[in-house]
């Protein structure tokens, strides 16, 4: 038996008792036959007590609980400390409202307790950055000038991306220690992982078991807080879209990369971390005339080429290294070539390091 279908049952018992009361007494007040008015009225009492308990009860309570999975640990506790703050406030005035004459002396303390707790939930969840960076500061945990707190930091939630958690690499980057908070996976993106794993498509198939691979991984890890909410976004379809919107509700960034979500998110004010930007910019750093030993494993796109990597990844192009492929040797960077997929290095065989053998 379900939780509403219980409600209504009790529902339908109330309403009815309440609807055959009221029928007795409309009989007794109109001398009309008792049996009569109680049944009709208890029947329709119990009709609508069946239909808008729901309304009544479960619904509300649902709703509230949705609003409040949406909002952010920050805001929840900012809104905690102003509703005390407000009703220590509505009490402290409560005895000079009394002394009043009425109906002032009996309406008043009521009305300043709701207006008292309204304003400090407002200001306190207006002023939440503040309120944190001041808690971080006072228990030592603030950064340096009071600037950004890291009681903010390890308490920010980070959403992460369907494709992200394919690319594996947040596994990796999460325990460095460079993802400081909560990383937050919705329901509907586990659910599209889920699709993913489940497609005929081999491909497609092992990539969504890499990423359910990857989820695993990060619960393992101490040092990270991952948690899969059933936080959702009435209203919207697609994942991206609900990731977006999610983001400016819970006021988090988005772990990502995807060039399409990063450049819709930018655009609708949504912090991006984008891994492929971050793999790019801890690349090593080479300057023109610096000399480098690869290895060179294959041939290049024009004639006499031979492509070797860094230890990150980089490719080095050399340009007359097709005769020392499968061996190590020193080159010289000769130029360097920024790309939209990445970095290109260009350098050449040294030639005494060309003539060893």
């Amino acid at each position: 038996m379900s939780l509403e279908f219980f409600l209504r049952f009790v529902g339908m018992l109330v309403f009815g008792f309440l609807g055959g009361y009221a029928g007795q007494e409309l009989a007794l007040v109109y001398q009309k036959d008792v049996l009569i008015y109680v049944l009709a009225f208890g029947l329709v009492g119990a009709l609508v007590g069946f239909i808008l308990t729901p309304y009544l009860t479960s619904r509300p309570a649902l709703a509230l609980r949705s609003a409040l999975g949406r909002m952010a640990a920050e805001t929840l506790f900012a809104a905690l400390i102003g509703l005390v703050v407000g009703l220590l406030t509505a009490a402290l005035l409560a005895f000079p409202l009394s002394l009043l004459p009425d109906p002032f002396g009996s309406i008043l303390p009521f009305v300043g307790v709701l207006i008292f707790s309204y304003f400090g939930v407002s200001l306190f969840v207006m002023r939440q950055g503040d309120i944190m960076g001041l808690l971080g500061s006072l228990s030592g945990r603030g950064g340096e000038g009071g600037g950004s707190s890291s009681w903010t930091n390890l308490n920010r939630n980070i959403l992460l991306d369907t494709s992200v958690i394919i690319d594996g690499r947040v596994g990796d980057i999460a325990k460095t220690g460079f993802l400081p908070g909560t990383l937050l996976i919705p329901r509907f993106v586990l659910n599209e992982l889920q699709y993913i794993a489940d497609s005929p498509d081999g491909l497609r198939r092992a990539r969504g078991r890499r990423g359910m691979e990857t989820i695993a991984e990060l619960q393992k890890l101490p040092n990270v807080m991952t948690r899969v909410s059933d936080i959702d976004v009435d209203g919207v379809r697609e994942v991206d879209d609900k990731l977006v919107v999610l983001a400016r509700q819970l006021k988090c960034p988005i772990l990502t990369n995807d060039y399409n979500l990063n450049r819709v998110a930018e655009l609708q004010g949504v912090t991006i971390l984008n891994i492929n930007e971050l793999t790019n910019a801890v690349k090593s750093v080479v300057l023109p005339g610096e000399v480098l030993r690869i290895n060179v494993i294959q041939e290049g796109k024009e004639y006499g080429q031979g492509v070797g990597y860094m230890d990150d990844g980089t490719m080095v192009v050399v340009e007359n290294g097709k005769d020392v492929i499968g061996e190590y040797r020193e080159v010289t960077v000769s130029k360097i070539l920024q790309t939209a997929a990445g970095r290109m290095i260009f350098a050449r065989v040294e030639e005494n390091s060309k003539k060893k053998k």
